[in-house]
């Protein structure tokens, strides 16, 4: 596993060259957790799709996960059952790797025949059982014994779990996946249950960490299946009402360990090490793992009565502790003390072989986690530090839990007291660096990267404090495996690591990213208010960093948790969840209700022929053609004209309010020349020579309402003028109904208004007008346009509407 000097033959490269005909060289079996960088990467992006209840969910480690419905035709049909040969070959994956090496001698279970023949008993009438028993009490070997005798109980046959740090809903997930063939299929939480529900099987679940409500849950959702739990004694208590028959299991008698530790020595014990294997049976209460280990202690001093120098290329006298006994002149090695057979970790890593400490060393920084032998020549810095996984096996210092191996029970403490601790911090960071390497490499099957999720997981709780950039580029890499490998109790922690590490290391684009993923993994459960909550977040946070694909894709999502949820769409996207394009522009957005036809953006000046309303205003976009009729310079005359007449009458209206308006309201805000505007080219005949007020600016850009009550000084004139026009008058118009500015004349005489516009009422109005004044079309404006879209109706019907003077038809 070295990345920088492989071997063509050990990562089948052959040497063929540029002859077809020669033959390849014949490649080595390897270990299914090893990566074969002989074959070609597919892609550095290693996408996987899996559906999750009637999601669609496509992982994506570079953007983020992707979320939509899965379309009809993609959704899969009820999962068949696995045969019992299936099942068995799923059994033995499931089974910790063997050590390289010989064979080790596999130990007798030793006073347990009344308990197999107990618990089988009740496995057979369907009856669940609960056996309870210390750490290195000879738990597993039981479970493995009794589960052999149950093989045909059952019509699903015997399915093994593993409880250790699973929840009662990973749980069931992995007990439909050891039952029913359903690849890259998640199922949602009722179909799960209907699922197991029909699953008879013999369930042997060792290490479980739970109990009360938990495993009521568990075995409510199982009435067909018998479950055969293994736990210790600090795991909460089942329910009164779980109907569960508990047994304890002791440690061994003061024969049965003495048989044992003959067993695991491989011969007869003298009267001398009798007596001390008394004495430990007494101090240990008979736990059989004291036992084993303390047979690997007899059997080193074996060795070295044998050979004096039988360690010392291990450089075991310099690891061996001050007060060691042992006679250097190799006649007589005495007895272990009674205190190193109680805790012999530290005696027995003494002698044991460099790679093997250093393991040892990578398992306590790891929290007891022992990665998988095919990773530690690379760990190590040895390529045969894989056969340090038999000398620890051998001396019982690890344990099988689940798939792979751990620290056996108390040891870890052993460790730590011997100084094994003192480089913890740099053996995690050298750890989570080797896993993100290979975790993200193409050629490692997400399947693969699940099954070393212990070892993954540790070493990102370890940095995630001290070493925040390594623990978010490893959660960033793992995390998107774990989720392709169906281990989503996994990807969960890994998800929330990485949040802690981002933030700790203030890597906010990463921080996005982990919001983003967690969101996608409620919305998959059915969590509605923590996706909705968790994406929010990240595009937040996206938002603040202009990355507009991670936006588009969590507002996605988000639209499908408004639609689970029945609630309304957030704000900028349409029904399906696209983005509206003037949601994220970053430029300002119209108004809500649109651009009226009196607002409408500047078009170009007219043509020299042409009558003009007013003055000119400057241009965004340059000169306009020369393309312009006499007729529309008519028609826009008559719509000024009758423009003018109605802001007379609005002017008067202001004028009046604003002598009786509060002196404390503040000023309005003046649209000053530096608002940008374009051309709009909808009402280009009627309105492109009036002067517009600038419509660039969202309705949050803190500009206040023209229609609301003008300051004092301001209460006779509008808040700003347009751009290139002079300054507007100070004092108001004489006559409410009398225009500011007349037009110029135009070259045609305007057709007569059909309708005769009614006189506005003599009094003011008492209530403020709903829309601010309109700019007169006058040689000097004096006012600005409404920005109300109820007046721009009337300004755009010239010919009909009421202008509230009896003048404007005659203009």
């Amino acid at each position: 596993m070295d990345p920088t000097n492989r071997g063509p033959e050990e990562y089948g490269h052959d040497h063929r060259g540029d002859d077809p005909d020669t033959p390849a060289r014949p490649q080595r079996p390897r270990d299914p957790l090893t990566p074969d960088y002989g074959q070609p990467a597919p892609a550095l992006a290693r996408t996987v799709q899996l559906v999750s209840g009637d999601f669609l969910l496509t992982v994506n480690p570079v953007d983020g996960s992707e979320i939509e419905p899965c379309p009809p035709g993609e959704r899969p049909g009820p999962p068949p059952k696995r045969t019992a040969d299936r099942r068995a070959e799923l059994r033995r994956a499931a089974m910790p790797p063997v050590p390289p090496g010989p064979a080790l001698p596999r130990l007798p279970l030793l006073e347990r025949q009344e308990e197999r023949e107990r618990l089988v008993r009740l496995l057979a009438r369907g009856r669940s059982v609960r056996l309870t028993g210390p750490a290195g009490s000879g738990r597993t070997s039981l479970l493995n014994a009794v589960a052999d005798d149950c093989a045909d109980l059952a019509p699903d046959g015997v399915v093994r779990l593993s409880g250790y740090r699973r929840t009662p809903t990973e749980l069931l997930h992995d007990l439909c996946a050891a039952v029913h063939d359903a690849p890259l299929h998640r199922p949602e939480r009722g179909r799960l249950l209907d699922l197991v529900h029909e699953i008879g099987a013999v369930v042997v679940l060792d290490d479980l960490e739970f109990g009360g409500t938990g495993l009521d849950e568990l075995l409510d959702a199982t009435p067909e299946c018998a479950f055969l739990i293994a736990t210790t004694p600090d795991v909460a208590a089942p329910s009164a009402d779980s109907h569960l028959e508990e047994l304890f299991l002791g440690g061994l008698g003061r024969n049965g360990s003495l048989e044992l530790l003959e067993r695991a020595v491989g011969r007869v014990l003298d009267d001398e090490e009798a007596n001390w294997a008394g004495d430990l049976w007494f101090e240990s209460e008979g736990l059989p793992l004291r036992f084993v280990q303390a047979g690997a202690l007899l059997r080193q001093r074996d060795q070295l009565r044998a050979d004096p120098h039988a360690f010392e290329e291990h450089g075991y006298f310099g690891d061996l502790p001050a007060d060691a006994s042992f006679d250097a002149d190799g006649h007589d090695v005495p007895l272990p003390s009674l205190a190193d057979g109680a805790a012999p970790a530290e005696l027995l890593a003494a002698r044991l072989s460099p790679s093997a400490r250093a393991t040892l060393k990578f398992a306590v920084a790891l929290g007891g986690e022992l990665p998988h032998q095919a990773h530690l020549p690379a760990l190590v810095g040895d390529t045969h530090a894989d056969a340090a996984l038999a000398e620890l096996v051998g001396c019982a210092l690890v344990t099988a839990v689940g798939a792979h191996y751990r620290l056996a029970a108390g040891v870890r403490a052993q460790l730590d007291a011997a100084g094994y601790a003192d480089q913890a911090p740099e053996h995690a960071l050298a750890a989570a660096q080797h896993y993100a390497w290979w975790a993200g490499h193409p050629s490692v099957t997400p399947e693969r990267v699940a099954a070393e999720a212990a070892a993954v997981q540790a070493a990102l709780a370890s940095l995630v404090a001290t070493e925040s950039g390594a623990a978010v580029l490893l959660a960033r890499t793992a995390a998107p495996a774990f989720a392709g490998g169906l281990d989503w109790g996994a990807w969960e922690r890994a998800l929330r690591s990485g949040q802690e590490a981002a933030r700790n290391a203030g890597e906010v684009a990463e921080e996005a990213y982990f919001h983003h993923e967690l969101g996608i993994l409620a919305l998959c459960g059915g969590r509605l208010d923590r996706a909705r909550a968790e994406l929010e977040a990240s595009i937040g946070l996206r938002g603040a960093l202009a990355d507009k694909r991670g936006m588009i894709s969590g507002r996605r999502a988000l639209a499908l948790v408004a639609d689970r949820s029945g609630g309304a769409l957030p704000t900028g996207h349409t029904a399906a969840g696209e983005e509206v394009p003037d949601a994220r522009h970053e430029e300002s957005a119209s108004p809500p209700g649109g651009v009226p036809a009196a607002f409408a953006l500047p078009v170009p000046p007219p043509e020299p022929d042409t009558l003009v309303a007013g003055p000119a205003t400057p241009l965004a976009q340059g000169p306009a053609p020369g393309r312009r009729s006499l007729v529309n310079g008519t028609r826009r005359n008559l719509v000024a004209a009758g423009a003018g007449a109605l802001l007379a009458a609005v002017l008067g209206t202001v004028v009046t309010l604003g002598a009786t308006s509060d002196g404390n309201d503040p000023p309005n805000d003046k649209v000053t020349t530096e608002h940008s505007a374009t051309d709009d080219q909808g009402d280009d005949d009627l309105t492109a020579d009036e002067p517009r007020q600038d419509t660039t600016s969202r309705a949050d850009d803190g500009v206040p309402d023209t229609a609301d009550d003008p300051a004092p000084g301001d209460s006779a004139t509008p808040s700003g003028t347009p751009s290139g026009s002079e300054e507007p008058s100070d004092k108001p118009s004489a006559t409410p109904t009398e225009p500011s500015g007349k037009p110029t004349k135009p070259s045609e005489k305007p057709t007569e208004p059909t309708d005769k516009p009614t006189k506005p009422s003599s009094k003011p109005p008492t209530d403020p007008p709903t829309s601010p004044p309109t700019t007169t079309p006058s040689t000097s404006p004096s006012s600005e346009a409404p920005t109300d879209p109820d007046s721009s109706e009337l300004v755009s019907r010239p010919a009909n509407s009421p202008s509230g003077s009896d003048e404007a038809p005659a203009a």
